[in-house]
């Protein structure tokens, strides 16, 4: 009985680890919603033609910005940035999810590449920034320590009511953190200048999804 329960336990405790290693799908019990020029628009420097800052071909969107740029607006006193802002999606309550995939060129840092835009006092639930290649929860928590020249899978799921933002990598799950408050939320991406930010900073994005729990 005792060898019995040993090896039990031993299965058990290898099917758990196999559950915890191995990748999982964030979208189940969601549903896409469809994404087009209409539910986005391009921030860039106010001053600049978006195709000077932003492109996409081959259904890969491509931003870069210079940290002598100016800011979006001429009202702004903001850091440089191009992002693509999905305002068409905004939401107050519920649970939503932003899904991509995203490459972050080698010198590309100080840089935020997504947000969850929308807090209070805060401008913004959810940050994710790079420096010196690691992908990173504002400043304070690294979740992935090299993050240059290769595609990665992101899912950032913000579940409104429960005030709790999940991030995935590659299906893993490596954030689960608070909300920040507010009562309109929208998902960006692409680069926003932070502090000790590269002269340039690109990132680029394919697959990008939308979804809504069910």
């Amino acid at each position: 009985m005792t060898s019995f329960l040993a090896k039990l336990c031993f299965g058990l405790s290898q099917f758990l680890m196999f559950r915890v290693l191995t990748a999982y799908d964030p979208t189940k019990g969601f549903v896409s919603l469809p994404f087009n020029t209409s539910v986005y628009h391009i921030q860039k420097p106010y001053d600049k033609q978006e195709n000077q800052r932003y492109s996409f071909k081959n259904g890969v969107h491509k931003l870069w910005v210079f940290a002598n740029d100016k800011p979006h607006t001429t009202t702004s006193h903001t850091k440089p940035r191009t992002e693509i802002a999905i305002q068409g999606y905004g939401y107050s309550s519920g649970v939503w999810e932003f899904a991509a995939d995203a490459y972050i060129p080698k010198g590309t840092t100080g840089v935020c590449i997504m947000q969850v835009f929308g807090a209070a006092p805060h401008a913004t639930t959810l940050m994710l920034r790079v420096y010196d290649g690691a992908l990173m929860y504002y400043q304070h928590t690294v979740l992935v320590g090299n993050i240059y020249n290769r595609w990665f899978h992101l899912n950032v799921v913000h579940h409104v009511e429960a005030a709790k933002v999940m991030v995935y990598i590659d299906g893993k799950l490596k954030l689960t953190a608070d909300g920040r408050g507010g009562h309109s939320h929208a998902f960006k991406c692409g680069v926003y200048a932070q502090n000790s930010d590269s002269f340039r900073m690109e990132s680029r994005w394919k697959n990008i999804q939308v979804l809504k729990h069910i």
